[in-house]
């Protein structure tokens, strides 16, 4: 979940990256996304965690330096199948955009 409706599945995810992010020549976004402060509250017995954290969006081009061009917080949820953990859900909370017209569609499509 993010700034647009929620998606659910491989498959949903995968067409809302298609449908919102600019892939560059080399076949990516050219963007390098860091994750800090991670805090994790793992609740053994009911087999769920929950994790909050910082992110920055970093982006470089060939003809556009390193910057961040995003910045917010990720709230995720886990569960342990089988034994395994694995993601339940993703929160995207953005709080700051700077110059993300060769990053997002949306973006570059203003005027």
């Amino acid at each position: 979940m993010g700034s647009g409706p929620p998606v659910s599945g491989g498959e949903a995810v995968e067409k809302m990256f298609r449908d919102t992010l600019i892939v560059h020549a080399d076949g990516t976004p050219r963007t390098q996304h860091v994750t800090s402060d991670i805090a994790i509250e793992v609740e053994e017995q009911a087999g769920t965690a929950v994790a909050r954290s910082y992110v920055t969006v970093l982006q470089a081009l060939p003809d556009l330096p390193l910057q961040p061009v995003a910045a917010g917080r990720y709230r995720d949820r886990f569960e342990r199948r089988g034994g395994q953990w694995r993601f339940t859900e993703r929160r995207v909370d953005i709080r700051l955009v700077g110059e993300v017209s060769r990053h997002l569609r949306q973006a570059a499509a203003r005027p």
